[in-house]
């Protein structure tokens, strides 16, 4: 089944569900307005390994709440967002944009994941029966129209810490989690869940900026919900008066990975044939060569010119757009922008101009002496650059070196 297809079908199951499941929580709400306490509920956190799409590779994370007392099994899912809602591409750039948590069937949910090969780990919440009833309670107020959606945040407010902030707001003492030696930033933590995905991991390269740089701490790292798992795992409750409970009373995996329904997914996902690295220095010795074959007919090739500096600047605009106007986390401290900027833009005219006429332009030489500073500076910069940017600045300083060149040679 081809990807659109199996996610169309994955969404009409959710209104199906929704649908088949409105009596059951019609009942599930009763029941909580007739009984503040109910001692069949279980709770838990769901930890999903990463899929193949680009906005699968970090995992997922949900709560699920099993009522044995009314045969009920739902899985609320914080990571729920809608491709149709008005102009979702440029809220999303923008860092405005809002997803919202549902409830579904736990069977709809376990179908999606085993679909895609990925497994499915359960950690059961060690809670008392009046806090498994209040979070469960609160899980279902959190789903009424007026309450479910919120504004995303990679970082800061996404799908896991949505689940883990409503668990410790209905816990009667306070969560520990275990410390970590070693230290990470955001950007090591996004490259982790990028391996095998080199487009995934240089364009957040691309966009992020120097603020992911910078290390973080335990809690900022339960962004990732392997990370959330594995410290939900060792943390424990204090209950105060010396009393300390663990946070998991037990843990299983619920569904294994599946390598070969992992491939057939991965095989069905578009691809570009060529990685980053050597798309970017494979330009870089096209662009050398053509340099040095213009250099010798002492003429440049100003089609070539015009189309770089027109993706340079439409690049250097969406950086600088999404610095000046973007909420998204680490966007707004991007050095790239050095190189990728949109300066190109205002003077690309006056380059072909000048060079269909075989004369000197001044662009040239400001340019490259710019592009030199950045790459004298370039291992200094307190921020991890992508793989595309220094084959990139070393590209368009060849650009403006073939022109010097040719201006001396034409004198």
């Amino acid at each position: 089944m081809r990807p659109f297809m199996r996610r169309l079908f994955f969404f009409f199951m959710i209104l199906c569900t929704a649908f088949c499941a409105s009596d059951v929580y019609s009942q599930e709400v009763d029941a909580f307005e007739d009984e503040s306490v109910d001692t069949m509920l279980q709770v838990s956190l769901l930890t999903c390994s990463p899929g193949q799409a680009v906005y699968e590779l970090y995992g997922h994370t949900a709560i699920r709440v099993k009522n044995q007392r009314h045969q009920s099994d739902f899985v609320f899912n914080y990571g729920v967002f809608d491709f149709h809602q008005p102009n979702f591409i440029g809220r999303f750039v923008l860092g405005k944009c809002d997803y919202f948590v549902y409830p579904y069937r736990f069977d709809i949910f376990l179908s999606e994941y085993e679909a895609r090969g990925s497994s499915i780990t359960e950690q059961v919440l060690n809670l008392r029966p009046q806090e498994a009833s209040r979070l469960t309670q609160a899980l279902f107020e959190n789903c009424d129209v007026s309450n479910r959606v919120y504004r995303y945040n990679i970082f800061r407010n996404n799908c896991t810490t949505k689940a883990r902030d409503i668990i410790e707001e209905h816990i009667q003492g306070h969560v520990i989690y275990p410390m970590r030696q070693q230290r990470h930033t955001f950007r090591t933590l996004l490259r982790e869940y990028t391996v095998g995905h080199a487009w995934a991991e240089a364009g957040n390269d691309l966009l992020l900026g120097e603020d992911v740089d910078t290390l973080i701490n335990e809690r900022d790292e339960m962004f990732a919900p392997l990370y959330l798992m594995k410290y939900v795992d060792g943390a424990m409750i204090d209950r105060g008066m010396g009393r300390y409970d663990s946070l998991v009373r037990a843990r299983r995996v619920l569904l294994e990975e599946n390598p070969v329904r992992q491939q057939f997914a991965a095989d069905e996902e578009p691809s570009f044939p060529v990685s980053p690295v050597i798309l970017g220095w494979g330009l870089l010795l096209a662009g050398v060569g053509l340099g040095a074959w213009e250099v010798r007919r002492r003429r440049a090739l100003w089609p070539v010119d015009a189309v770089l500096m027109t993706l340079q600047g439409l690049a250097g605009l969406m950086l600088a757009f999404m610095a000046l106007f973007s909420t998204h986390p680490g966007v707004a401290s991007n050095w790239q922008i050095w190189v990728l900027n949109p300066l190109p833009l205002f003077f690309v005219v006056a380059v072909v101009r000048a060079e269909r006429r075989l004369r000197p332009c001044a662009y040239h030489t400001v340019a490259g002496l710019l592009l030199l500073l950045f790459l004298i500076l370039y291992a200094w910069f307190p921020q991890n650059f992508s793989s595309l940017t220094l084959p990139l600045a070393l590209l368009l300083l060849s650009r403006a070196l073939t022109h010097i060149l040719i201006d001396r040679r034409r004198s």
